[in-house]
């Protein structure tokens, strides 16, 4: 991770720890890095928060600045931004979005001409500019400088591109959307409805100030219960951009990122489809997905947290299938990136084609007990490094054994340490990361 950039973009709050200012220098070398043989063309989406708005302003002024054109798909996903950039050339794409943090957070995602997370040595020449670090760039002039261009339509060609996935229609299944008042609020329902289904849709009327609060794939349980009321048959719910999909079956219980891999990657199988016979996970990923994966000789690989890292792992080996247990779900066939909608439109394809319902779609599946606190801290490094805290970790990981495991590290997002235990009772998870979080707490990491 760079000085700005993390494992998902440049992100903070807005105007505190990422400005307009920051915003206009992305803006203003991205547009001459990607002009210097020819005039840029760069797209740009952003989710329903009020800073975005702002942020899409000073990058549009940045980039046209340096002699690039600029198109606006308003408000939109970031896969959608992903698919754009990737199928009608465009340079490079940018989402302003913090994904599934609060509304006043915001972030900017750099996408390459390939669809993926734009490559850290980039990211790297970024944050030297925005300190000054480098030469300035020549600002563009006369003819030379950028446009602004409305391309609305490329979020509507995404939409007709999510339609023509699934392979059955939807008819006759009740399908709950919990849209975070986010990003999914332009798309999601109007996809499900011309695939047939009879949807229901919540948390679907942004504001500016709502986008993931108590709503969406980070508060499921609102999903779970409206599930339950209506007596739906599936939900699936969105964070803010979109990129992440957590599921909720017929009876309101959750059916999180490693729960989908399996239905999801099991059903691929069945069909000849999988790959390699591979699913790539994260080291996050529940010891019960494995135990149930190896029982259908199924192999899997663990990457470090972040769809950037799952999908690398893919790229360079060949595979098909990964994702997170968050909701990041990448199937390589369709999308280089996670997309939320486009995950449950294949879970939705899983449950029609197998004739199953969701709950039994993962019933082979036992999940291990698993319990994950963030700490907020001073210094991570410092914290994570701390040679009491690694002992602690240590003593933790040898009690467990084989019955379960423990993960300390550093969130790639948010000024924390995530410390994450998985054991065979709650009690027991509770137990370890309560010694572990005391230790860090003792020797003064806590901010």
């Amino acid at each position: 991770m760079g000085k700005y950039f993390g494992t998902d973009g440049f992100r903070g709050e807005a105007n505190v720890d990422l400005t307009v200012e920051h915003a206009y220098k992305v803006g203003r070398y991205l547009g001459w890095y990607y002009g210097k043989e020819k005039k840029a063309k760069i797209v740009i989406g952003k989710d329903t928060r009020r800073s975005s708005y702002m942020f899409e302003y000073s990058l549009v002024a940045g980039l046209t600045a340096s002699g690039a054109d600029v198109y606006l798909l308003h408000v939109t996903t970031t896969p959608s931004v992903s698919y754009v950039v990737r199928s009608e050339d465009f340079d490079a794409g940018i989402m302003i979005s913090a994904s599934h943090n609060p509304f006043y957070d915001n972030g900017i995602k750099v996408i390459n001409s390939n669809g993926a997370k734009l490559e850290a040595e980039v990211e790297e020449l970024i944050e030297r500019y925005i300190d000054g670090e480098c030469e300035e760039i020549p600002f563009a002039t006369k003819e030379n400088i950028g446009r602004t261009i409305d391309y609305s339509m490329g979020r509507n060609r995404y939409i007709g591109y999510l339609m023509t996935i699934p392979t059955r229609s939807f008819k006759n299944f009740k399908v709950g959307l919990d849209l975070a008042n986010g990003s999914a609020s332009a798309i999601a329902k109007s996809v499900f409805d011309a695939l047939g289904a009879k949807t229901y849709v919540i948390n679907n009327d942004p504001d500016g100030l709502n986008i993931n609060t108590n709503c969406g794939s980070t508060h499921i349980e609102v999903l779970q219960q409206f599930v339950r009321d209506n007596g739906l048959d599936v939900g699936f719910a969105y964070d803010g951009d979109a990129d992440r999909c957590i599921a909720v079956d017929e009876f309101g219980r959750v059916i999180d990122g490693d729960l989908i891999l399996y239905v999801c990657g099991t059903y691929m199988k069945q069909r000849g489809e999988l790959i390699n016979d591979t699913i790539v996970t994260t080291i996050m990923s529940n010891l019960g997905l494995y135990k149930a994966l190896d029982e259908l000789n199924i192999s899997y690989e663990k990457t470090a947290v972040g769809d950037k890292y799952v999908y690398e792992n893919m790229v360079n080996n060949g595979h098909c299938i990964g994702g997170e247990q968050s909701g990041h779900i990448i199937f390589s066939k369709h999308a280089t990136t996670g997309d939320g909608i486009l995950t449950s439109l294949k879970v939705m394809e899983t449950i029609v084609e197998s004739k199953k319902t969701l709950a039994q779609l993962i019933e082979p599946v036992t999940i291990y007990p698993q319990l994950l606190k963030n700490v907020k801290v001073k210094s991570k490094p410092a914290a994570r490094e701390d040679a009491d805290v690694q002992a602690a970790v240590d003593r933790v990981s040898k009690a467990l054994g084989d019955n379960g495991r423990i993960l300390l590290r550093e969130s790639g997002t948010e000024p924390v340490i995530r410390v994450m235990v998985e054991a065979e009772s709650d009690d027991i998870c509770q137990k370890y990361v309560t010694e572990v979080i005391e230790v860090i707490k003792s020797k003064g990491h806590l901010a």
